[in-house]
């Protein structure tokens, strides 16, 4: 543990520092998304792991399946100049950057719609007018429909 790449890391380092399990991490290793060596039956987890391990993390928050990591985690061999694969792989990038758009798009509508009643609360609960149930003022609306078109 003397310079950043000779840094070492078991599971339950990784585990206490993601606050995951260490079912987690042997399951992520079944999925092939971090790949540790071994001492004896010791996981030793490199800092291309613990990397590895948090943009997984990240993406599971996003939503994405950890087949959709594994596949963001699959680098075309770019030594092979092959036009394909890359243009694939770059396929791949665009649709989860238009997922990801989309996503903080809706986020954006969910916190907008948040805020309104939240302030429609406040204003009931600071004197404002009384209101009977079914009586709330018009939900904000927004300019994308609700099944995303």
């Amino acid at each position: 543990m003397t310079t950043p790449l000779t840094t070492i890391f078991t599971i339950s380092d990784l585990a206490k520092e993601f606050g995951i399990t260490t079912r987690t991490l042997r399951h992520y290793e079944e999925q092939g998304l971090i790949t540790p060596s071994r001492s004896g039956l010791n996981r030793i987890y490199s800092p291309r792991d613990r990397l590895r391990l948090k943009l997984a993390l990240r993406g599971k928050r996003l939503g994405f399946s950890l087949h959709e990591i594994r596949e963001l985690f699959e680098l075309p061999d770019l030594t092979n100049n092959d036009t394909a694969q890359l243009q694939a792989y770059g396929r791949k990038l665009e649709r989860h950057r238009a997922q990801l758009e989309q996503q903080r798009e809706d986020a954006a509508i969910m916190l907008n719609e948040i805020e309104f009643f939240a302030k429609q609360c406040q204003r009931l609960l600071s004197g404002g007018e009384s209101k009977k149930d079914g009586d709330w003022p018009e939900e904000p609306t927004s300019d994308i429909d609700v099944k995303g078109n």
